[in-house]
């Protein structure tokens, strides 16, 4: 494994902890905030959303727990860590910016974490190599297995 994909492996936590304090932020919030005299959390959309921010936690860990394991055990590939650090990067983002959308203005604000959530996430997608770039390494990647029938 090369110094870069240790690099990849190791940010990929980063983002996963970015990730984790968006949807810990936002859970006390949507059950405190109240909208026409109701908690936010009763919102099917807002449910959604929260739904749709653990879901990309949790998958995110799982894959990068695995992708770690991988690594211990001394089987990892270029390909595994260039798409472990874009999973975990874009779902942190994701996660950032519907934290901004549920608390609204004051998720613009920089008196909230939200902001600084989606400042930090954003750096993961161009540090150690941009989205961009790992999708080509894992595409190409996936085409030379394919021609030497390692796939």
């Amino acid at each position: 494994m090369s110094g870069l994909d240790t690099e990849r492996l190791v940010l990929a936590g980063g983002s996963l902890g970015i990730a984790q304090a968006c949807l810990d932020a936002v859970l006390p919030h949507i059950d405190t905030r109240k909208q026409f005299q109701r908690s936010i959390g009763e919102f099917e959309l807002i449910q959604g959303k929260v739904a749709d921010m653990y879901t990309a936690v949790q998958s995110t860990r799982s894959y990068l727990y695995a992708i770690a394991r991988s690594a211990d055990g001394g089987s990892i590939s270029r390909k595994d860590c260039a798409s472990v650090i874009l999973l975990a990067a874009e779902n942190a983002t994701q996660c950032a910016l519907q934290a901004i959308q549920i608390f609204g203005g004051a998720g613009y604000m920089n008196e909230c974490p939200a902001g600084r959530f989606l400042r930090d996430a954003k750096l993961y997608e161009i540090g150690a190599g941009t989205s961009e770039i790992r999708r080509y390494l894992i595409g190409r990647t996936l085409l030379s297995d394919i021609r030497s029938r390692k796939l």
